[in-house]
């Protein structure tokens, strides 16, 4: 069993080949989409390490397996696939949570087909799933400094990209309706009503963005609505008058006015209305919360506690 990048990618490609030889409406088609797929993530972790691909476990056998040190009486055991995507969400900032949503689909079904007696792609025909799997080959591919055209050939890799310009162009144009709609009715509204929303609008972006939450103007009717999102990537720690600082980037998922009751879903959502690209999510912390000190005046309760709990421990045992 082998945990590298390229012979992972090399199968995926395989995959992908064996797919696109069959009929995109025969079910073997997503049969082998859904092969191609999971290798194709599994090989975007391992551009990254080998090591994220193994199974952990408390003598660390798998991971030394990864290492290149691994006894050959034990077999290599991998994580698996649902935790592979897990991973990719959270590694990869274009993995979005529409891309894992899709792929799991995909493989979930694959695992139908496999472990039951079911017909699970009969019923799933390639035109519910295959731009979304687009998608996601997309944003993985690109991880590895790969695109469309090198897992799935020239020909191949245009039509896909067609699909997905396709797919942009409908989204677009589906939020810009939904923001012109909320945008006419509020400005239907009384003006007296209209500034008394844009307060209390105002008012929950600041609640909110001590939750967590990001501020941008509404496209809608520029009030104060807030943006959530997944964090991705390194934490970037300072020190800034006495105060720890804990800057991450973070990729917005989901956008919520108050004002006017405009709401968006999804990372291509947020493009369309000009809310995409990442931002910057800051947390305050005083030092002794960060670095979880004890202060004198505590120590003698946190020693109890430790000391109860280790001896509930050794009662359990």
């Amino acid at each position: 069993m082998s945990w590298e990048r390229d012979p992972l990618w090399a199968k995926a490609r395989l995959f992908f080949q064996r797919a696109l030889n069959e009929s995109r409406e025969d079910p073997v088609f997503g049969l082998w989409c859904s092969f191609g797929l999971e290798l194709l993530a599994r090989a975007a972790l391992a551009s990254i390490s080998p090591t994220l691909l193994a199974e952990p476990d408390r003598e660390h056998k798998y991971l030394l397996h990864a290492l290149g040190r691994g006894s050959e009486r034990i077999p290599r055991k991998s994580i698996p696939a649902v935790q592979v995507l897990q991973l990719c969400l959270e590694l990869f900032p274009d993995f979005t949570k529409e891309d894992f949503t899709a792929s799991l689909a995909l493989i979930n079904r694959r695992n139908e087909e496999l472990h039951s007696g079911a017909a699970a792609f009969e019923a799933y025909r390639s035109g519910q799933w295959l731009s979304g799997v687009y998608r996601a080959c997309q944003a993985l591919s690109a991880a590895m400094g790969e695109s469309l055209t090198s897992l799935f050939g020239e020909e191949e890799a245009k039509l896909a990209t067609a699909i997905l310009a396709e797919n942009q162009q409908d989204t677009r144009q589906r939020v810009q309706r939904r923001i012109a709609s909320h945008s006419a009715v509020f400005e239907e509204k009384e003006a007296k009503e209209r500034v008394k929303a844009q307060k209390e609008a105002e008012k929950s972006g600041e609640s909110l963005a001590h939750e967590g939450h990001h501020r941008v103007s509404c496209p809608a009717c520029k009030s104060v609505g807030t943006l959530r999102g997944r964090a991705f990537g390194k934490e970037h720690v300072a020190d800034e008058d006495g105060d720890i600082v804990v800057r991450q980037a973070v990729v917005p998922a989901s956008f919520s006015c108050s004002a006017c009751g405009l709401k968006l879903e999804g990372y291509a959502e947020m493009e369309a209305a000009g809310l995409g690209g990442n931002y910057t999510r800051r947390t305050t912390y005083a030092p002794d919360q960060y670095y979880g000190l004890i202060h004198p005046d505590d120590l003698q309760e946190h020693i109890e506690k430790y000391l109860a709990d280790e001896m509930q421990e050794y009662d359990n045992e």
